[in-house]
Formats: structure tokens, C-alpha cells, sequence
């Protein structure tokens, strides 16, 4: 049986469909093209992108993804310094002269002596400090008694090192007593080579033995 012919209107619809298809490929293929070569893009003005990784929900960050290990404590590295111990400690009473002539006033300081292996420290101001000056038993003056001012002045003592106090403490050679700090006229130290013996103390360490001067 012979088909119904075809009329010019399905020629049509079928080169339209040909044709339609056509551009629309072209047109897929095109913009695959772009794509490949625009991504990714950039800003001219923009700052270049982060350097560093992130993980997704992180904020990204210049420091490395793994953390670097802190550093070791070396043979170099000097350890902390403690407080001194009396057993590691040295004091001895120190003065400019061992006799002094009448109206001569005696300086009196402290030497310190660190003979442990390690450094200390210890308070070496004046609110730590005492020095006693005494005639066989009788205490004749006392560095606090009248003190003002007192200060304190933590410093670290090296193994091994010597100090010596760079202040001199002063006696008037008169007989000191908290209730006659402002007297002008107390009790002077007899002279005539007079014998008398310093004795002091520091941070709670206490010298071995006295420094003997004579007043004339």
C-alpha cells in the first residue's frame, strides 16, 4: 500500500529540528570551551589566594596543617636560680681599718660568699641586714635600732662568687637604743684602745665569727 505523501509543512518541521539540534551542540561545545579556560578566575585586584591549607568548617591559617614541637631545654639554658641555703652561704663582717684614732668613725660591711655549685639568691638590702658592735657582753650598738628607710634588694650569687657590700654601714661610736635615736648627747664608745667586736648578719645568715676593731 503506498504511504500518504509528504507535504512541504513536515519538510519544513524536520530541517527546523535538524537545524535546532545542530546549534544547540555548537553552542554546548562552545561553552565547555570557556569554562576550561576561565576557572578558575581571579581578580586583578584581588590578593593572591592563602598559601596554607584548610580543612572544610575551618578558617584557613598561615601556620603549618601540623604543630612544630617546642624546643627542648639545653645544657646552655641557665636553669632557674634558688634561694640561697645557710649551708651554702659564706658571711663575714668586713672593716675599713682594725684600729681607729680618736674622732675616726668605723665603716663597717658585709662580705657574702657563695660556695655551693649552683647560683642563689638572696635579699641583701638593708631591711636584712644587722650589724652589732659589742664590748664582751655588752652590746654597745645595733644597726636597726635606728634604722630609716629600710630596703629590701633580692640579687643572684653566682657558685663560687664573693661579694661585699658597696654602702658602708657608719657607727658614731655611741651606745644606740630605739628610745634615743634623736639625742644628740647618748653615751659614747670609750676610746684608748678599747676593744670592741662587729658581728653581723644577713638575710638570716649569721657570720661565724666577729671582726675585732680598736677605738683610741
Amino acid at each position: 500500500m503506498a504511504g500518504r505523501p509528504r507535504t512541504a509543512a513536515v519538510y519544513r518541521r524536520r530541517r527546523f529540528a535538524i537545524f535546532g539540534g545542530l546549534i544547540l551542540l555548537i553552542l554546548a561545545i562552545a561553552a565547555g570551551v570557556w569554562l576550561a579556560i576561565a576557572q578558575p578566575w581571579t581578580d586583578a585586584g584581588a590578593e593572591p589566594a592563602p598559601t596554607s591549607t584548610s580543612t572544610p568548617g575551618s578558617t584557613p591559617t598561615d601556620t603549618p596543617a601540623t604543630d612544630t614541637p617546642s624546643p627542648e631545654p639545653t645544657a646552655e639554658e641557665p636553669a632557674t636560680a634558688v634561694p640561697c641555703q645557710a649551708r651554702d652561704v659564706t658571711v663575714e663582717a668586713v672593716t675599713d681599718a682594725e684600729t681607729y684614732p680618736s674622732g675616726v668613725l668605723p665603716q663597717l660591711s658585709i662580705s657574702l660568699t657563695n660556695k655551693g655549685d649552683s647560683d642563689c639568691t638572696i635579699d641583701v638590702g638593708s631591711t636584712t641586714q644587722v650589724f652589732t658592735v659589742s664590748s664582751g657582753s655588752d652590746t654597745w650598738w645595733r644597726s636597726t635600732d635606728c634604722q630609716q628607710d629600710p630596703s629590701s634588694m633580692v640579687v643572684t650569687l653566682a657558685a663560687g662568687q664573693t661579694v661585699t657590700s658597696a654602702t658602708p654601714v657608719q657607727w658614731d661610736r655611741t651606745r644606740s637604743d630605739v628610745a634615743t635615736c634623736d639625742q644628740e648627747n647618748r653615751p659614747r664608745a670609750p676610746g684608748g684602745g678599747a676593744s670592741y667586736h662587729v658581728a653581723v648578719s644577713i638575710g638570716g645568715f649569721e657570720a661565724v665569727a666577729t671582726r675585732q676593731i680598736l677605738l683610741y
